[in-house]
């Protein structure tokens, strides 16, 4: 009786305490308990849709049904009705069609084409609509502002940069990526050169033909299309010293630019690149497998290495995350061609560029509304609703401190759909977003995972492990600090347009060629790489490269002048 007595008096006790913690946890979430409650625009009561063509590709496209997603129309009245590129390099020729065409969404992403619609009279001056309608726009962007000026010769805003200032490069994530039971099993050996990084694979690779019943692959990269660039050719000037200013290197005392290729440091990788196809190391499929099969193989931790961004392979990589795989994924380290060479640091000062961004079209129904809501999405509420979800159920504050709710701070690192069933994410890139350096009124970061100590929460045991031995805390430590380089005053370069339509053909030419011809350069048989080699550089002169390098450094001049006007 007594034991009865005493359960029913437990169970009541829970009942009482769970039925407490349930109003707590409600009030919580109820606006007027919120610590930055989200304030809908006086335009939200006026539902519309907005089109939208993007030219990148969006794998965690939500369709606009998201709970993140649903807010923006909640707090807008805007619904986005966005088309994404169907494959890697569509976005251009949708881009193109669109020009030659006259058929126009109401807002357009073109990234680096943003000059065929702008010469075909497609996209409208912004100035007076952010004059009139962007308080918010003029506030984030700042002194940045009069650098979204196309240029000299038309000294008008077209877009608005992606960035209203530049993110700080708090960690490294990507480059030259090796598998932490690779480094583990070898007692953390020292990566510092290509030498040193294709060694540490050849060895774990001969004592380990198979993963899990299938051959391990050595090395692989992504060669569709665009990706050429980043998995392939980029990491040539990333071994070298170089900064990333896309097919182009910048002298950073006298500004002159030539294509990166030129520098006679850069045949060493390719080089090296040569060796490893003829010594079968690097993946024999990397030339015709297409993106989907690359991750595919990342995804099923047969993959020793990766020369690639982060940004790209984060998919499969969180796949083996979910899959508890955590000495499948990766390290990164600062190779380069040779010890005298270090890396451009990862935190290099870069000068604001503001190149690429979201345009208005003339056939935009309702200019002012589109201004409005691109006005919205620099706004503190906008900022946090995308890159943290919704206040009560992604994220909540413990002692002030914007934190991801448990469930949501696992999903994010475990489920590569986070994005498209929560919508953080898919709605920052590519609209306008404060800097990942923002305090905002709470006194917290405007982006998620800006602390060291953020940082390294999201490590696991393993990679933790292994930075430890390599008496690191994050990756960035590895890697040369910032002021090891020259500051870049010139900004992106491959985010500056280019006016001249001959010199635009030119180099889209040039464009082509590279990416049909670098895997002719790979694959060579060794005994004729400087032959190759040497074809290659010389086809860049006979498609007229002098005149694009000329354009450049000119134009490059013109805009330092211009925004320091």
């Amino acid at each position: 009786m007594r034991s009865s007595k005493r359960l029913l008096s437990i169970l009541s006790i829970v009942v009482v305490i769970s039925f407490i913690l349930g109003i707590g946890i409600i009030g919580n979430a109820g606006s007027s308990k919120l610590v930055k409650p989200l304030k809908p625009t006086p335009e939200a009561k006026k539902p519309i849709t907005l089109t939208m063509y993007s030219a990148e590709t969006n794998p965690n496209d939500d369709g606009f049904k998201s709970p993140v997603a649903q807010k923006i129309k909640e707090l807008t009245g805007v619904t986005l009705k966005i088309e994404y590129a169907i494959a890697q390099g569509a976005g251009q020729q949708k881009i193109q069609l669109m020009a030659a065409s006259g058929d126009y969404p109401d807002l357009v992403y073109a990234k680096g084409d943003l000059q065929l619609l702008k010469n075909a009279g497609g996209i409208v001056q912004l100035d007076s609509l952010i004059e009139k309608y962007g308080p918010n726009i003029k506030k984030a962007y700042g002194k940045n502002l009069k650098r979204l000026r196309w240029s000299p010769q038309d000294p008008h805003i077209y877009c608005l940069g992606i960035t209203t200032d530049n993110d700080a490069t708090l960690d490294v994530n990507g480059g030259f990526m090796v598998q932490h039971r690779v480094v583990i099993e070898q007692n953390y050996p020292k990566i510092r050169t290509i030498k040193d990084f294709e060694n540490v694979i050849v060895n774990y690779w001969k004592k380990h033909p198979t993963t899990d019943g299938l051959p391990t692959i050595p090395l692989t990269l992504s060669a569709d299309d665009w990706r050429t660039v980043i998995s392939v050719t980029n990491p040539a000037f990333q071994a070298t010293g170089a900064p990333d200013d896309g097919e182009f290197y910048v002298d950073p005392k006298t500004l002159k630019v030539i294509r990166h290729y030129k520098r006679p440091i850069e045949k060493e990788y390719f080089k090296w690149l040569n060796h490893l196809w003829n010594a079968g190391i690097l993946d024999r499929e990397t030339f015709v497998q297409k993106d989907d099969q690359y991750k595919a193989k990342i995804a099923s931790g047969r993959v020793l290495a990766l020369i690639d961004a982060g940004w790209a392979v984060g998919e499969p990589i969180t796949a083996l995350k979910k899959a508890g795989k955590y000495e499948y994924t990766y390290g990164y380290y600062p190779v380069t061609v040779n010890e005298k060479i270090k890396q451009c640091p990862p935190d290099v000062k870069v000068g604001y560029t503001g190149g690429w961004g979201v345009a208005i079209t003339v056939k935009c129904k309702d200019k002012v509304r589109a201004i409005k809501f691109l006005d919205w999405m620099c706004t503190e509420d906008a900022n946090i609703l995308r890159q943290w979800g919704i206040e009560g159920v992604h994220h909540t504050y413990i002692n002030g401190k914007r934190v991801f709710t448990p469930k949501y701070d696992q999903m994010r690192k475990t489920d590569p759909t986070f994005g498209k069933k929560t919508g953080i994410g898919p709605y920052i890139y590519p609209f306008p977003r404060l800097p990942n350096t923002y305090i905002d009124s709470t006194g917290n970061p405007i982006a998620p995972d800006t602390r060291k100590e953020d940082i390294r929460k999201n490590y696991s045991d393993v990679e933790k492990k292994v930075l430890s031995a390599y008496k690191a805390e994050i990756w960035k430590d590895l890697f040369p600090k910032s002021n090891e380089y020259p500051e870049k005053t010139w900004g992106y370069l491959w985010m500056i347009s280019i006016d001249d339509p001959n010199i635009k053909t030119i180099n889209d030419k040039i464009w082509n060629y590279t990416l049909s011809t670098i895997p002719k350069v790979v694959m060579a048989k060794e005994k004729d790489f400087d032959k190759v080699w040497n074809e290659f550089l010389d086809g860049f002169e006979k498609l007229g490269n002098s005149k694009v390098e000329e354009y450049y450094t000119k134009r490059i001049k013109q805009n330092i002048e211009l925004w320091t006007k």
